[in-house]
């Protein structure tokens, strides 16, 4: 079993480096290497207890591992200082929407990491709105209600996308950044977005960096050692025909994460929102990111990746969790594509193959980590695959039936 905890660590390379010493119980290290404050890398490694990186040696890691990174970012900067890009729209309004439930004390957490970047806007408006998911307990309203600048809504069906919608109902900006409550935003994330938004006005939608909050427990550290959410560290145009890769768009979780994610109001309306009979919470716990990346890409509408539109997420904290988890991805990705197969036929070869290929590649992963006796990977994988097959084997039609009821016992 991995050893706990790593130390996640800031590192800013545009100033001179020093080296580290790990304390006595920590076991390893994480860095998140940022130059002039945006995040370029991530590197993370096992080290003896105690351990000790001198300058020299971070330096020639950083040369090695990101040199090249290095070199962009520096010609980056050297281009925009002597062409500086000109503005030729008006910034857009910004809507940030938090779906919460029962969890005050991150939702606080996150609340107070926006505060932090609020200053930083260059969008025309900023709306902060907090979508309370039917909580047991008054402590949601109370978190938001207790900041000036936060809009408060009360979602009484069950389920996430149920309150993603009321947030896109009642938005009043032209972009809504939808946020999980258990992230939280980097310094650089609301920049980060008006960037991308500023170089890619007319897409359709934004995704960004995903990068763990704390690693603190062995589940944590094993699910960012196989990787995690991560995108990469390089802006990525997600376009719904993709040179080079025969099964886009129907794998749309290459685009990013449900937990930071952004769209423009206008075409999620028009697209008719979230699919409600998808992220219906423990039946169907997932399955809502992919389809809404899905029918934006197939819409026409491009989709960006930027990495330094980022987040930190908390990442599940005990094997049981994680292996749920693994579960619930399987479950999830499965019932979008039955659903995605009956909605959009002239994909079906493309469906058709994405399943195969899903189930061959799992069953390969399986193979070799019961060959190489890595028992907790092979049932992790176990779990995806259960989750695929109840997925494909009605929890679609299940989950709409849930959704028709939720809506009955509220109205």
């Amino acid at each position: 079993m991995t050893s706990v905890p790593y130390r996640i660590m800031d590192l800013e390379l545009s100033r001179p480096l020093t080296g580290f010493t790990l304390a006595s119980h920590e076991t390893g290290y994480a860095l998140v290497v940022r130059w002039d404050g945006r995040i370029i890398g991530f590197l993370m490694k096992e080290t003896p207890e105690g351990f000790r990186m001198e300058e020299d040696e971070l330096r020639e890691l950083l040369e090695r591992e990101l040199a090249l990174r290095i070199l962009n970012v520096k010609l980056e900067g050297s281009l925009a200082d002597r062409w500086p890009a000109t503005p030729v729209l008006e910034p857009p309004s910004l809507t940030i929407a938090i779906c919460t439930k029962d969890r005050a004390a991150r939702l606080a957490r996150l609340l107070d990491s926006l505060e932090a970047v609020r200053g930083q806007s260059a969008f025309r408006a900023l709306e902060i709105l907090v979508v309370d998911n039917a909580s047991v307990d008054p402590d949601t309203r109370e978190v938001a209600e207790s900041r000036t600048d936060v809009c408060y809504r009360f979602e009484p069906k069950t389920g996430l996308d149920f309150a993603r919608n009321m947030a896109l109902e009642t938005a009043t900006g032209d972009l809504i950044a939808y946020l999980d409550d258990d992230v939280v935003v980097d310094r650089g994330w609301l920049s980060g977005l008006y960037r991308v938004w500023a170089d890619c006005p007319d897409a359709g939608g934004y995704s960004g960096l995903v990068l763990p909050y704390r690693l603190d427990t062995p589940a944590q550290i094993r699910f960012e050692r196989e990787g995690g959410f991560g995108r990469g560290f390089e802006r990525i145009h997600h376009r719904g025909a993709q040179l080079g890769n025969p099964l886009h768009p129907v794998g749309a979780g290459v685009v990013g994460a449900g937990a930071n994610m952004c769209f423009r109001r206008d075409l999620l309306l028009a697209l008719g929102g979230f699919d409600e009979a998808l992220d219906t919470g423990a039946p169907l716990p997932g399955g809502g990111d992919l389809d809404i990346f899905y029918r934006v890409l197939r819409s026409g509408h491009a989709i960006v990746y930027e990495p330094s539109y980022a987040v930190f997420h908390e990442h599940r904290e005990t094997m049981a969790q994680l292996r749920r988890q693994y579960w619930s991805w399987g479950l999830g990705f499965m019932a979008f594509l039955e659903k995605a197969r009956r909605t959009d036929p002239a994909m079906r070869r493309r469906q058709d193959a994405m399943v195969s290929w899903w189930f061959r590649d799992k069953l390969i992963s399986l193979a070799g980590a019961l060959s190489a006796l890595d028992l907790r990977r092979a049932g992790d994988l176990a779990a995806e695959l259960r989750g695929a097959i109840q997925g494909l084997l009605g929890e679609y039609d299940r989950s709409v039936a849930r959704s028709r009821r939720i809506r009955e016992q509220v109205a």
